[in-house]
């Protein structure tokens, strides 16, 4: 059939409502892009673009899925080897509700020796790549959070609330900053492991427009669904196809003036140039040997691999989602296995980064949706787990003009409260976008009558002391 009788048999509004056969519909509705920041940031930012000088021009964020311990991790605790096997103090209990602890339980040491370096820091000896590239990170011990239970304190940690419906820390970056690449996604996601219990809402654009959407990279397969050509039609052929549904949708638009019209042109124009754009960056054969040799195997990591040759090629903000760290039992063995998978590509990545000179301009950040607790899980505390615990956990960033190799705020002898410079997750927020040049109290989208904002109406503050 010639483009000409698909325009005359198609109507317009069936363009914009539904997907087209030939598997383009499906990558446009998930595909962002935010192609040139004049065009998006001074009509979607009500403040334009950066507020003030960055640190930063991108984010790699690295969410370890199910809250690692930070006491096995970060922030020992010699206390807790007085106490290990004795039963928790009553403040920690009387009047607190936890995700599975019941009765009154015992508190347990960690079974991992730490070592002490630079100002104040401690890094646990499952960790031993991370350690050598400690003088790069700050760490953050006195997050805290609202929510205890998985699902929701994901949501909390991504959004600022803990229901679906809100954008995500990567739709408001991409909001506010758009990307310096035309031919990849300003806001890319990939994940190892067991999707997160609260799915792809965390990369959810919410009420922001659609544009500013995460896009799922996958491990196998096409990187993006339905980014090969279906049977029988050629690369010329889909662009004109292409061209055709965007002429019919350029006549919409100048109806209606709906933005979203507007966005779906270039998520099309987009799939078109992610064609041969796409496979080239997700292949990493082509990567030297000695740094494949340097980010070691699996699949986490291979994707942060990708995420250095992402932002490499101008992609704003990039999310590693690592899962099964919710450790109710075993968490001896378990944290050992977990460790080994991320330990040596993390800090792979970041000496990547520095020695390519792109460390200065991405800020990483290391966390997840809460932290664990000093007293165990289990009828015994052989292979015993921790808890959930959302009043103390460990969080740390790199590069973006952080301040590398200090500790950041503290939590008491037991590590069950924070003691000094508590971090909340709208802090946490407030202080990434400020990295980027981005005041949080200024970027903001009318919504629902309401000036909205990523850290919300709640007080949020910026953690100059972190940076350099």
């Amino acid at each position: 059939m010639e483009i000409d009788q698909l325009k005359r048999l198609i109507s317009r509004r069936a363009f914009l409502r539904g997907s087209t056969t030939l598997g383009v519909g499906s990558l446009a509705v998930n595909t962002l892009l935010a192609k040139d920041n004049e065009k998006y940031g001074s009509e979607l930012n009500s403040s334009g673009l950066s507020h003030f000088a960055p640190t930063a021009k991108s984010v790699i964020f690295l969410h370890m899925v199910g809250a690692p311990s930070q006491l096995d991790l970060f922030d020992p605790k010699p206390k807790l080897e007085e106490y290990h096997g004795k039963p928790a103090p009553d403040e920690f209990i009387d009047g607190k509700r936890f995700a599975f602890l019941r009765g009154h339980p015992k508190m347990m040491a960690s079974p991992f020796k730490f070592s002490k370096l630079n100002e104040g820091q401690e890094i646990s000896e499952v960790l031993p790549h991370i350690k050598s590239v400690s003088s790069e990170i700050a760490i953050i011990r006195s997050m805290k959070t609202d929510d205890f239970n998985h699902g929701p304190a994901q949501m909390f940690f991504h959004s600022g609330l803990n229901r679906i419906g809100r954008p995500s820390l990567g739709s408001w970056v991409t909001y506010g900053l758009g990307s310096e690449s035309s031919d990849l996604p300003a806001y890319v996601v990939m994940v190892s492991g067991e999707v997160p219990g609260a799915g792809a809402s965390l990369w959810n654009n919410g009420f922001l427009p659609s544009v500013h959407q995460g896009v799922e990279f996958r491990s196998s397969g096409d990187p993006v669904l339905f980014l090969s050509n279906p049977k029988g039609v050629d690369a010329t052929k889909r662009k004109r196809v292409i061209d055709a549904i965007n002429e019919l949708n350029e006549i919409e638009y100048e109806s209606t003036g709906d933005p979203e019209i507007r966005t779906r042109i270039e998520q099309y124009e987009l799939a078109f140039k992610m064609q041969s754009s796409v496979p080239d960056l997700t292949n990493i054969a082509s990567e030297p040997q000695p740094i494949k040799d340097m980010y070691g195997n699996g699949k986490f990591a291979n994707h942060c691999i990708q995420a250095r040759r992402l932002v490499e090629k101008g992609v704003r903000f990039v999310e590693l989602f690592n899962s099964s760290w919710d450790h109710h039992g075993g968490i001896e063995s378990g944290i050992k296995n977990k460790a080994k998978e991320i330990d040596q590509p993390i800090a792979a990545l970041i000496k990547d980064l520095k020695m390519r000179g792109l460390l200065d301009e991405t800020l990483i950040v290391w966390g997840s949706e809460f932290g664990r607790t000093p007293m165990f899980q289990g009828s015994k505390i052989n292979n015993a787990g921790r808890d959930h615990h959302k009043e103390a956990y460990t969080i740390w960033m790199a590069g973006g003009g952080i301040k590398g190799g200090i500790s950041y705020g503290s939590t008491d002898d037991f590590g069950y409260y924070v003691k000094e410079n508590p971090v909340i997750v709208r802090d946490m927020h407030a202080t990434i976008l400020n990295a980027l040049g981005m005041d949080h109290e200024n970027l903001t989208y009318r919504f629902q009558g309401l000036d909205q904002r990523l850290t919300g109406t709640e007080p949020a503050k910026v953690h100059h002391q972190l940076f350099g």
